[in-house]
């Protein structure tokens, strides 16, 4: 994995995961690479914290509370003042249907749960400029 360094420092993430667990390590894995990291687990307001986190990346779930990671995702598109952040969705429904669903609501990138630790920092990296 590539270190720590100033480019990295300044970009931030929103995560969209409602499993406690995985949401914690991935906000561990994604600030050891310098990335400040934003944690919500609720669909209903998930646009909200991506409009005042003003993020370079949104990592969402498709199952989340309140409302799916695909709606939120199509609000996101829809929305003038957000609808350019790049969006990896991360899920465990890794089926043909999900991944066509993700790409047709506007997903940037599409990984699956399990996922190797430097393949998400790859993918990540990748997002964000």
């Amino acid at each position: 994995m590539v270190p720590f360094s100033k480019e990295t420092a300044m970009k931030k993430i929103v995560l969209i995961e409602d499993e406690q667990h995985i949401a914690e390590a991935l906000q561990f894995l994604f600030t050891q690479q310098g990335w400040k990291v934003a944690m919500h687990n609720d669909g209903a307001t998930a646009l909200d914290l991506i409009r005042s986190e003003a993020p370079d990346l949104v990592v969402l779930d498709i199952m989340i509370l309140n409302k799916s990671g695909l709606d939120v995702l199509r609000e996101m598109r829809e929305s003038k003042d957000i609808a350019d952040i790049p969006v990896l969705m991360l899920t465990a429904k890794g089926q043909a249907n999900n991944r066509m669903a993700a790409e047709l609501a506007g997903a940037t990138q599409f990984m699956t749960k399990p996922f190797s630790n430097a393949e998400l920092i790859e993918t990540v990296r990748a997002l964000i400029p």
